[in-house]
């Protein structure tokens, strides 16, 4: 069984802060198929923390440096499409078939189509005699459900980024 005990905060892997281990449990198998550390309102207060500060920079990143980064991620994402698509059959009980074919491209699309949107998008533009300036707005707080993991993650990371702001 794989474990991930550890939370990704302010660019490194660190202990948490009086979380909890908890076992994925495989819903095909029934059985446990990998552990996590839950994390604790300390956990989600340092890593707010980190997004805070990391707002300060990345909210002045140019068009040219958000799209460099999606672009950044999208390769990642495809070279480990394979690897999403197991976890995600084994973690939801998901048929290896439909996690292939659907589940992780399902979050690449994303990522492609806000590259897309980015390369468009007019962050400013006249309005009668009025200038409209978009600007990022802060650190953003995402909840998402588990039946489409990547898919929901995305549609929100991803714009988010390509924005300007940090999560």
């Amino acid at each position: 069984m794989r474990s991930y005990l550890k939370h990704y905060i302010d660019g490194a892997w660190v202990e948490s802060d009086g979380g909890r281990r908890h076992e994925v449990i495989n819903p095909a198998t029934e059985a446990p198929c990998t552990e996590i550390m839950l994390g604790s309102t300390a956990d989600a207060e340092r890593a707010v923390a980190a997004a805070r500060r990391a707002f300060e920079g990345w909210s002045r990143s140019t068009v040219a440096e958000r799209t460099a980064l999606l672009e950044r991620i999208v390769e990642g994402y495809k070279a480990r499409m394979p690897e999403l698509a197991a976890a995600m059959a084994e973690e939801m009980g998901a048929p290896i078939a439909l996690a292939s074919a659907a589940q992780a491209p399902s979050g690449l699309g994303h990522f492609l189509a806000t590259l897309k949107a980015l390369g468009e998008f007019p962050f400013e533009e006249s309005a009668g005699r009025a200038r409209v300036v978009h600007e990022p707005v802060g650190v953003v707080a995402m909840i998402t459900p588990w039946n489409w993991p990547l898919n929901q993650i995305c549609a929100k990371v991803a714009p988010a980024l390509a924005a300007g702001n940090t999560m």
